[in-house]
Formats: C-alpha cells, sequence, structure tokens
C-alpha cells in the first residue's frame, strides 16, 4: 500500500460529514505505520471506541470509510469476511458503514464481518501450514493478500454505491 498522510486521509471519506472527519483521531503510532506491510489501513478511534475507520488506495485515489462497531464481538466461530482467516483465533466484530450519499442520508447501510482489531493485514502475510507435499505455500500468501484486497475495495465499492 502506498503511504498516506493525515491530509489524505480526512479528505478520503466516503460516507462521513466534515464533523465526524474533524473529529477523527488517526491511529496510535501513526507516524511509524510500516505501508508496505498493509493492504488498508483499519482502526478504532481511541476517543470513540464504537467509531473505526478503513483507508486503501483504489485507482491511485485514497478511499476510506466511517464504520460503526456493533455493541458485542462474535466469539463463536466466526470468520473474517476479509481476510478469511481460519487458523488464527482473532476475535470478529460485525461493523456496519452508512452508505454514501443519498442512500446513507436515506438510513441505507452495509455490514461486514472483520478482524476485530483489523489484524486481518498480518494473517494473510503468515505463510499458511503445508497441507501436502508439494504445496506452493508462497502463492498460497499471494493469493491470500490479492483476495484481501479484491474484499476490501468490493466492500468499498458497496458503500459507495458502486457495487
Amino acid at each position: 500500500m502506498r503511504p498516506l498522510d493525515e491530509r489524505d486521509i480526512r479528505a478520503s471519506f466516503l460516507n462521513a460529514s466534515r464533523k465526524e472527519v474533524s473529529d477523527l483521531t488517526l491511529p496510535p503510532g501513526f507516524a511509524d505505520i510500516d505501508f508496505d506491510r498493509l493492504d488498508f489501513l483499519g482502526w478504532t478511534d481511541p476517543k470513540q471506541p464504537r467509531r473505526a475507520y478503513v483507508v486503501t488506495w483504489v485507482d491511485d485515489a485514497p478511499v476510506g470509510v466511517l464504520l460503526q462497531r456493533a455493541e458485542q464481538r462474535v466469539l463463536a466461530r466466526a470468520q473474517c469476511s476479509w481476510c478469511e482467516d481460519v487458523t488464527l483465533r482473532n476475535d470478529v466484530q460485525l461493523f456496519v458503514a452508512r452508505k454514501a450519499g443519498a442512500a446513507g442520508r436515506k438510513g441505507d447501510s452495509v455490514g461486514v464481518l472483520a478482524c476485530a482489531g483489523f489484524e486481518c493485514n498480518r494473517s494473510v502475510r503468515m505463510l499458511p501450514p503445508l497441507a501436502y507435499q508439494g504445496y506452493d505455500r508462497e502463492l498460497a500468501r499471494n493469493l491470500r493478500i490479492v483476495r484481501l484486497q479484491e474484499h476490501v475495495t468490493g466492500f468499498l465499492a458497496e458503500v459507495a454505491g458502486t457495487a
């Protein structure tokens, strides 16, 4: 992922008001983020824990969405819709995003089950276990990274109303 600065992030949101964008708190340690190891930047607002954000590059422009966290984490046998990880025991959370534009003003929204701490970037970069002799673990990891990118950009397209 290409690096983002604060101005890029604040200008990227499809479904947030100016007030919501101005109230946004960047993730802790923002200056030290290694964007080369990310496919998207996702974080929970430290000042407003029910609010979360996801930003990534789509067609050479940063695109972000404001998410609301559900009241409770889904703990029992849920799988993240983005990284599809089945080996780690990450908590999965329901996040809901108001749609962009007129649909969002009417109250339309889109939901996704995602890793509660947005660990997807790290999860897909881990080498998968050897499934069988001759299994190409590097290729499998690269495919997981591509699928993560597709899932996140697909979700953003749903929020934008272009999916």
